[in-house]
C-alpha cells in the first residue's frame, strides 16, 4: 500500500512521520513522557490525526488510498505505542541484581491521633452513650459571654490583661464590644442555652488560652472539656454520680473521687472535684503537689444569675455542670509528669501515642 504513493507528498509525510515517531517512541524511559508522546502524535490534535482530515482535500480517484495510508501508520504507531509502555511497566516492577527474600521490610511511616485528641474522642463516646449532644463555640469571644453572663463582678481579676488575652483594637468598651480569646469554655453553655433552651445534655470541648507562667501543669494554651445538664430538679447527687461513671469509663477502671467546697462564679454551689493522682497512685508527686489528689474539674449546680442570662427560670431550672482539665487528665492516663511535652512537638515524645 505504501509503495504504490511513493511519490506523493503525503508519503513522504506519512514515512517521515512514521520514522520519527517511531524514534520518540523507542526514545521515552518514563510513562508519563510515553503519553506526551502518544498524545503528540495520536490526539484530537496529534500530528497523525491531522493528515486523516487533511485527506478529505485530496482528489477523489486518491482519498481512499491515501486514508488507508494513513490508517496503516496509525495502526503501526499504536502497536509501538501499547509495545513500549508494557516495556516500561515490566521495568519498573523489575529488580536488577539478588534479592534476600529474608530481610524485614520497611514499615511506611504512620501518623496517629495526639493524645489529647485520642482523650477528648474517648469523653465524646462517653457522653453519646449518655445521650449527651457535642456542641462548638468560636475561639474567640466577648467579654460579655466570657464573663457577664457567667456572674463575674465587675472588677473581677480574672477580667484584667495579667490573666486575659484581649485582642488588639477590641481591648476597650464593655459586653459585646471587647474581645478577647476565650479564657475558659463556659460561655459556650449560656450561648447553647440561648439557642436551644431547656432541657439539655450537652458537652463542648476545646482550646482555651490564658496568660500565666508555664511550669508541669499549667500551660498558656491548653484544653478543657466542658459538660452541662439543665433540667427540671436535678440532684447534685445524680451530678456526683456522672463525673464517676466518666471517669471510670474513660479510665476503664475504678477511679478514686472527691469532691471540696470551692467557689466559682458561675456555679452555687460550687464544687472542686479531684481525682487520685495516677501518676504516683497517691503516694506523692509533682504532678499533684504531693498529696496524692489532683484537681481535674470544678463543678456544680449553674448559678441563678447564669440561668437567667441563658433565658432561663431558675425556679423552674436547675441541673450540674464540670469543666474538665483536658490535659491533666491525659497526664492521668498516660503517667505523664509535666503538660508541656503534650504541646512541644516533640516527635520523640508524641510517636508513643499512635
Amino acid at each position: 500500500m505504501l509503495d504504490d504513493l511513493k511519490d506523493s507528498k503525503l508519503m513522504e509525510q506519512l514515512e517521515e512521520l512514521k520514522k520519527q515517531g517511531m524514534e520518540k517512541i523507542r526514545g521515552t524511559s518514563l510513562p508519563e513522557d510515553l503519553q506526551l508522546v502518544r498524545a503528540s502524535l495520536l490526539g484530537k490534535k496529534g500530528e497523525v490525526t491531522e493528515i486523516l482530515k487533511s485527506v478529505g482535500q485530496a482528489a477523489p480517484e486518491l482519498r481512499k488510498v491515501m486514508g488507508q495510508a494513513a490508517n496503516e501508520v496509525k495502526q503501526i504507531l499504536t502497536a509501538a505505542v501499547e509495545e513500549r509502555q508494557a516495556e516500561l511497566l515490566n521495568s519498573a516492577s523489575s529488580v536488577e541484581g539478588e534479592v534476600d527474600i529474608t530481610l524485614p521490610g520497611i514499615l511506611p511511616p504512620l501518623g496517629g491521633l495526639h493524645p489529647i485528641t485520642q482523650m477528648c474522642y474517648d469523653l465524646n463516646d462517653a457522653f453519646r452513650s449518655l445521650n449527651f449532644e457535642v456542641f462548638s463555640e468560636p475561639e474567640i469571644t466577648s467579654e460579655l459571654y466570657a464573663f457577664d453572663n457567667l456572674n463575674f463582678a465587675p472588677e473581677h481579676p480574672a477580667r484584667e490583661s495579667m490573666d486575659t488575652y484581649w485582642l488588639k483594637g477590641h481591648d476597650t468598651g464593655s459586653g459585646a464590644e471587647r474581645l478577647c480569646l476565650r479564657p475558659h469554655l463556659t460561655g459556650a453553655s449560656v450561648r447553647y442555652l440561648q439557642k436551644y433552651g431547656a432541657p439539655a445534655r450537652f458537652v463542648y470541648p476545646g482550646r482555651v488560652y490564658r496568660n500565666e507562667t508555664t511550669d508541669a501543669r499549667h500551660e498558656r494554651a491548653f484544653f478543657q472539656y466542658e459538660a452541662l445538664i439543665v433540667d427540671r430538679d436535678y440532684s447534685f447527687a445524680s451530678g456526683k454520680v456522672l463525673v464517676k461513671t466518666i471517669l471510670d469509663k474513660v479510665f476503664g477502671r475504678d477511679v478514686d473521687v472527691r469532691m471540696r467546697v470551692g467557689f466559682f462564679p458561675f456555679v452555687e454551689p460550687g464544687f472542686e472535684i479531684d481525682m487520685r493522682c495516677l501518676v504516683c497512685g497517691g503516694a506523692g508527686c509533682k504532678v499533684c503537689k504531693h498529696v496524692g489528689w489532683i484537681e481535674v474539674m470544678p463543678g456544680g449546680t449553674p448559678h441563678p444569675n447564669v440561668l437567667k442570662a441563658a433565658g432561663l427560670d431558675p425556679a423552674v431550672w436547675s441541673g450540674f455542670y464540670i469543666n474538665i482539665g483536658l490535659d491533666r487528665l491525659v497526664m492521668m492516663r498516660y503517667g505523664v509528669d509535666d503538660v508541656r511535652l503534650f504541646h512541644s512537638a516533640d516527635l520523640r515524645f508524641l510517636s508513643q501515642f499512635k
